[in-house]
């Protein structure tokens, strides 16, 4: 198989056990290798996000994906990945704490982009069973222009919009 015979899958449905194990052996018993994936429980739904590298066309794997998803009732959607596939190791982690309010993530995302952070996953959840609705936020992402800007968005965000924060770099080489 070639570098550019990657697809990304997206795939939601109905969360219930075995979805996953259903739809990595289906995909692999034809011909399908797996790569980075990112997959996630969101309300009562499934979310899977999935590179498969595969060596016919696009609507060849659509023809392959599309009895399992609907063996899993699953909704899908195929892309071609044009570049390839590579796995891109994160600089920091920054996880965010903050009372349920309308505008969290684009506060804290907008600035933290300004100062250089490409952001590579972000996880939200919001805690109804604490007194404050607590919503957390956890990012992990690349910076280009160093730590020390992420840091002075930090302490902006903690002293303008109640945003706490813990930043822990994860690459030793960052500065």
């Amino acid at each position: 198989m070639g570098s550019s015979d990657w697809h990304l899958l997206s795939l939601v449905g109905k969360d219930r056990p075995g979805i996953v194990a259903k739809l990595s052996a289906g995909l692999c018993k034809n011909g399908c290798n797996l790569g980075d994936s990112s997959m996630a429980r969101l309300g009562s739904n499934f979310v899977i996000m999935l590179a498969v590298q595969y060596p016919g066309s696009q609507e060849a794997l659509a023809n392959v994906v599309a009895p399992l998803a609907g063996m899993l009732d699953l909704n899908q959607h195929i892309m071609k990945i044009e570049d390839g596939t590579h796995h891109i190791e994160p600089d920091v982690r920054i996880n965010l704490f903050s009372e349920d309010r309308m505008g969290i993530v684009e506060d804290a995302t907008q600035l933290l982009a300004e100062a250089g952070l490409n952001i590579l996953t972000l996880e939200s959840n919001l805690d109804t069973n604490q007194p404050d609705n607590t919503y957390t936020i956890h990012i992990e992402g690349n910076v280009s222009n160093g730590i020390t800007p992420l840091y002075s968005v930090l302490d902006r965000l903690s002293t303008e919009k109640s945003i706490q924060s813990q930043l822990i770099p994860i690459n030793a080489q960052v500065t």
